[in-house]
């Protein structure tokens, strides 16, 4: 009963986070479009708010030594810039240019009525298996 509780619980916030995404728009293809091509700020506005929120976090993290659910410390070390970083990076943002849209919202869409992008995260996950047997082989 407690596990179906805590599914339940990542369920509603999933369901959530999906009415967050179509309230604020950034699941619109046009959204996304108008941020890659310079023509609006709605977007840009939407990510530095989560660049702060996510600031805000990291040092509320520090300052109070949090852990995570398990009681493990919650690891915040710097990584390393890598060229695999930087490839994934690349692939990640045509990726996003390309479909209009990011993984998380992905499941949004597909709730939402646009089931093309169901083409769109077959793909995702195609990759992070492709991702995945490769992974030894792949600079890091």
């Amino acid at each position: 009963m407690r596990n179906l509780l805590k599914h339940l619980f990542y369920l509603v916030a999933g369901i959530y986070l999906g009415v967050v995404f179509i309230k604020t728009e950034v699941i619109s293809w046009f959204r996304i479009q108008e941020m890659f091509r310079f023509e609006s700020f709605h977007m840009y506005g939407v990510i530095l708010s989560a660049v702060i929120v996510g600031a805000i976090s990291v040092q509320l993290i520090r300052r109070f030594a949090l852990s995570d659910r398990t009681g493990a410390p919650i690891d915040l070390t710097g990584k390393t810039l890598s060229k695999g970083t930087v490839i994934g990076s690349l692939c990640f943002g045509f990726g996003w240019a390309l479909t209009g849209a990011c993984p998380g919202p992905l499941y949004t869409l597909i709730g939402g009525g646009v089931p093309i992008m169901a083409v769109a995260f077959l793909s995702a996950m195609l990759g992070a298996y492709i991702y995945g047997l490769l992974q030894s082989r792949l600079p890091h």
